[in-house]
């Protein structure tokens, strides 16, 4: 594992995940093998996707009775492992507890790809077996520099199999989510006012 390993605790320098969540909100970081672990700096693009991904996906999933919750909700995955997805939603029947810890795995966890070669691994490896593990039913991969969203159902024998990738246009054919639009279009040229300025 290259992530950097940093701020450990309990026994022999790791952290339980209680530990972990009860951290004061300006630490950063996930938890993975026990110890603390730097997530990359978002930038504004990576903001503007999920704002975005509020506007799209979150306002579908609040229509039809369900919550969707942006970056810093904490996932308890597994013993000694926890997660921050960028952008997850439970549909109308499954909800988080309003505040703490989250051990139920929402029906889709969505995660912005960034530059770095480590974190590029830690969502399209790392993060894509654990939550096949965790039971996340559909995983969303957005990649603002190569312009694609996919998506990942999870199948039967417990591992994800490509459901749908697309670049740009318009799509109503989303899997798991009927009656959604994605305006990929619409997404680009939201980025590209800020992306055309770097």
């Amino acid at each position: 594992m290259d992530e950097t390993r940093t701020h450990t605790t309990g026994s022999a320098g790791r952290m339980t995940l209680e530990e972990w969540e009860a951290l004061d909100e300006d630490v950063e970081g996930e938890l993975v093998d026990g110890f603390l672990v730097e997530e990359e700096v978002p930038s504004f693009v990576h903001e503007i996707v999920v704002s975005w991904l509020a506007q799209t996906l979150g306002a579908w999933v609040g229509r039809r009775g369900g919550v969707a919750g942006a970056s810093g909700v904490k996932y308890g995955l597994a013993f000694g492992l926890g997660r921050k997805p960028d952008f997850s939603a439970f549909f109308t029947g499954r909800f988080p507890p309003g505040e703490g810890l989250v051990r139920i795995p929402p029906d889709i966890a969505v995660e912005i790809v960034s530059r770095a070669a480590r974190d590029r691994r830690r969502d399209r490896v790392e993060k894509y077996a654990e939550y096949a593990r965790f039971g996340i039913s559909w995983y969303w991969i957005v990649d603002p520099r190569g312009r694609t969203i996919e998506i990942f159902a999870l199948g039967d024998d417990g591992s994800y199999a490509p459901a749908f990738a697309a670049t740009d246009g318009a799509h109503a054919d989303v899997p798991g989510c009927p009656g959604l639009s994605l305006d990929l279009d619409d997404l680009w040229q939201q980025a590209d006012r800020v992306a055309a300025r770097s």
